[in-house]
């Protein structure tokens, strides 16, 4: 059933699609875990005009869908004065998306750390950053290390739903391809294995990471 001449001569315009899907995985994580980091931490803080408004971002974004806020961000933010090519504002609504449940994961790490240690920097008089990039993010990092891996290949699944605002990634390319020669199969599997591959790939990195990150026994 498979036409593989026709699979071949279309591979080279998914695999130039593919990079896009990539960079917007790439791009999309390291802004969401960074921010998501943020986002934890301001809304644990005991200055409610910092925790109330992460907490209310937090669960308005959680609470509202990625293909509704890429929509708003897209078609409604030229009107605020958000300017922005189709792909910068796919990566920002997919970034603030995820960056609110890596924000989450954090937190469950933080909570993790034991109390003496949070009571040891403050005795010990350290300055905030300073601790929490010596002693409280390096312990809080290894047990989330794995929602934080999960995070990242479901972002990469999640990119075609940029196609809803005119984003060409590997999926809206194999519909294109599949429209103008009327065979849906060979750009579809294809597109589907590269999905499979792709994920498998960033499990297995994010395996090795966490065994370079597991405390000596």
């Amino acid at each position: 059933m498979i036409d593989w001449k026709y699979a071949w001569d279309i591979l080279p315009a998914l695999l130039h699609a593919s990079l896009k899907t990539l960079l917007i995985t790439v791009l999309g994580f390291a802004i969401a875990v960074v921010l998501g980091l943020f986002l934890a931490v301001w809304r644990r803080s005991r200055h409610a005009w910092l925790s109330w408004p992460a907490t209310a971002l937090i669960e308005f974004i959680r609470s509202t869908p990625l293909l509704i806020q890429v929509y708003f961000l897209f078609y409604v933010g030229p009107s605020i004065g958000l300017n922005l090519t189709a792909m910068q504002i796919g990566i920002l609504g997919i970034a603030v998306y995820y960056a609110s449940y890596t924000a989450e994961v954090y937190r469950a790490g933080l909570d993790v750390v034991p109390r003496a240690q949070w009571e040891a920097v403050r005795a010990l008089n350290f300055e905030a950053g300073r601790a929490y990039r010596r002693i409280i993010l390096p312990q809080a990092l290894r047990p989330v290390l794995p929602a934080l891996g999960n995070y990242m290949i479901a972002m990469l699944k999640d990119t075609p739903v940029l196609s809803a605002i005119t984003v060409v990634e590997i999926m809206q390319e194999a519909k294109n391809l599949g429209a103008e020669h009327f065979r849906y199969l060979e750009p579809i599997t294809m597109v589907g294995l590269f999905f499979l591959a792709l994920s498998l790939v960033l499990a297995y990195l994010v395996r090795r990471l966490e065994i370079r990150m597991e405390l000596p026994r």
